[in-house]
Order: C-alpha cells, then structure tokens, then sequence
C-alpha cells in the first residue's frame, strides 16, 4: 500500500483537512466535506460556535482534570464518541476497523455505520471500547432485522436509528464531480471525471490494493451484499417511521438511541416511543439545507426531553473548545464526524488517532483555562449565549 501523510505535525482539524484533501480525489474529498444545496446549514454548524462566550473562574487550580462521561449507562474516557459515516472505505482500506481501534484505544466509542465497507463484526472485533450499530432500513425489514441480529451477537451495546434520510439531500459537489457518472462504468460518461483520480496514486494504490468500489456487507440482499450504486433507490425505499420502533426495539432488546432529532416535539415522540436517548443533528448538513445547526437545537431538545432520555449532539464540531460549549449547555456527550474522517482521509488510522489526540488536549485545555475539575463540572451559567436562544 502507498503511504500515508504523516499527520503527527498537525496543529488542529484544518490541518488534517488539509493533507486529506492533499491525498483524496475531489470526488472523494467533497464527499466528505460537502453538504446539501448552497450549504448554509454546513456553514453555520461550525459558524454557531462563535455565539457562545465562555465566562472562566479565575484563581482555581486542579491536578486533574476528568475528561469521563456516562452514556446509557457506559463510562466513556472522552466525552465524545465517533459517528457513523458511510462509505468510509472509500477514504482509506478498511477504514471503520481503523477508525473503530483508534477510538478504543482512546477510551470512547465508535458508531459504525449500516454503510460500511467492513463486515460489522470484524469492526466490533477491532476495538477495545462500547461500539454501537446505527441501522438504516436499506434492502427492507428483513434485511434490518439480519444485521441487527448480528450486531447483537457481536457485542454491540446501543442501536442508533437515524430518522432524516428518507431521501439522499442533493449533495451538487457530487454532481458536479461525477460521482454517477465514476459509478456508471460507462467509459465515455466516466471520462471527465477520471483525471481526479489518477492524479492521486497514493490514494488510487491503497483503493485498487482495498478491492477496488466496495459493497456493503452489513446489507445482504438475497443475491449478496448491497452494491455501491444500488445505496441511492434503497434509501427511497427504507424511510423509518415512528411506527418501526416498535419492532425495532422487540428485535434489539437493548438501548435506543433515535438521531437526527431537531424539534422538541421529536424528542418527546422519541420518547414516548421507548428511546433511551436522542442525538440533536442535522447530518452534517448534508440533508435538508436551511435548518438549525446542531448546538441552536439543542436547547430546545433538552428543554423537551426534561430529563426522560439523554441528549446528546453532533453537528460542526472541530475543537475541543466546541465539544465543551455543547456539555454547558446540557448535552451527555457530542459526536464527531468530519474531524475524525479528515484524519482517516489522510493516513488512516493514525490519522484518526491524532484527530482523536488534537481534541483531548483541546478539551482538557479549555477546563483548565475555564476553571472546571471536570466535563461533569460543566454548568449552563459557565458560558454565555445570544438572549434569543431558549
């Protein structure tokens, strides 16, 4: 396999973004960086953050800071988990079982995604941390319930149903890219777009090296796994419903955690339903354009949510700063996902260890600085927010 990019001289996110982008085609970088229609909400998922001061206490000293949090009952040694992100063997060869090994290495958690290019029990196998299985309906019930089974007889702890894709959001930089057009096999139609790949061998290397275009293993259709192109009709085809909770929940008999939560009204449905927790988000924006970042949902989520399920948040986050303003403002713990896929773009699992790297120290930095013992310590009145929000 071709070489990664050193990432251990990296500074912060941008810096993994940066040699991601050095080492992926376009395709494959938009893919990861992209969002929904003009973007507005990928935008300001990050841009958010800026609205939220932080009001320090001076004069305090702690030999230790606790960076532990409990989740559904698990102790996490961070107090951030790492999202599902589909496709991600498409950044780098066998990319969740790396992703997956960094974040047990780390103490936290990894959510593997139903789109994966690695069999969900050899991700399982990978880490030493709580892994969850986010599920979607891809291939029909039968199909779902096959992969839950066997995320329950691998050891999975949490089943994360992710409610805002009953469509594919329309992504123009994977138009514009050709992404269809590289997935046709139609030489003539895949012939602009070829150039952005063969200028990249490093990554070519590793991807021909990985087997070539992956399947899903995890979606296993009377005649095999799921084939990459076939994702985008099956989507359309497996919209989750308040009403599949219910089997959902016979099938999996442990903890549920529904994501994509925006309104507080979802949150006391996701509830009443029987769910143990909900995730504020917005899929990165890359969804529907024009809605709540992740951290201006969340007070009305907790606000709804009134103790009855935990809450927990994803949505723009690249410094540990930001991981820290979503736990004053009351959420369990955050996701990460595009600062972590960065970090897997660039070297793989070495990558993702340092992006994991860059956002403790970010985290145990700013408790010091803020005067908290601890993530647990973290108060509403530690921070200062817009008297517009609720």
């Amino acid at each position: 396999m071709a070489a990664a990019l050193d990432p251990s001289r990296t500074v912060d996110i941008a810096d993994l973004r940066e040699l991601a982008q050095r080492r992926l085609p376009r395709v494959v970088f938009d893919y990861i960086d992209g969002g929904a229609e003009a973007e507005r909400t990928l935008r300001e998922n990050c841009r958010v953050f800026d609205d939220v001061t932080f009001r320090p206490r001076g004069a305090v000293s702690f030999l230790k800071i606790d960076l532990q949090t409990t989740v559904l009952g698990q102790t996490f040694a961070l107090p951030f988990l790492l999202a599902p992100i589909g496709s991600s063997r498409m950044f780098y060869p066998k990319a969740e079982v790396h992703a997956a090994r960094a974040a047990g290495e780390a103490g936290t958690g990894y959510i593997l995604s139903t789109l994966s290019g690695c069999r969900l029990e050899d991700v399982k196998a990978a880490t030493r941390g709580p892994a969850w299985y986010q599920v979607y309906l891809v291939g029909g019930r039968e199909v779902a319930e096959r992969a839950i089974a066997r995320a329950k007889d691998a050891g999975y702890s949490a089943l994360v149903v992710t409610v805002d894709t009953p469509v594919a959001g329309m992504r123009a930089r994977d138009v514009r890219n050709g992404t269809n057009a590289l997935l046709s096999g139609n030489p003539i139609a895949m012939a602009p777009h070829v150039s952005q790949i063969v200028t990249r061998p490093r990554w070519l290397a590793g991807f021909l090296g990985d087997g070539g275009l992956m399947q899903f293993p995890n979606v296993v259709l009377a005649d095999g796994p799921m084939k990459y192109e076939s994702v985008g009709p099956a989507l359309m085809q497996s919209v989750v419903t308040w009403a599949d909770l219910k089997w959902i929940r016979k099938v999996w008999g442990g903890p549920i955690v529904v994501k994509g939560i925006l309104i507080g009204d979802d949150a006391r449905r996701a509830a009443d339903e029987g769910a143990d927790a909900v995730i504020v988000s917005n899929h990165g924006g890359r969804q529907l354009d024009s809605v709540a970042s992740g951290l201006r949902a969340l007070p009305e989520v907790l606000e709804a949510a009134n103790g009855r399920i935990e809450v927990l948040m994803d949505g723009g986050i690249r410094r540990g700063s930001d991981i820290v303003k979503a736990m004053c403002l009351g959420a369990k713990a955050v996701l990460v996902g595009r600062a972590y896929a960065y970090g897997l773009g660039a070297a793989g699992g070495a990558g993702v260890a340092r992006a994991i790297e860059i956002l403790e120290t970010d985290v145990r930095r700013t408790l010091t600085l803020l005067g908290a013992p601890g993530v647990n310590a973290l108060t509403r009145d530690m921070i200062d927010v817009p008297e517009n929000w609720r």
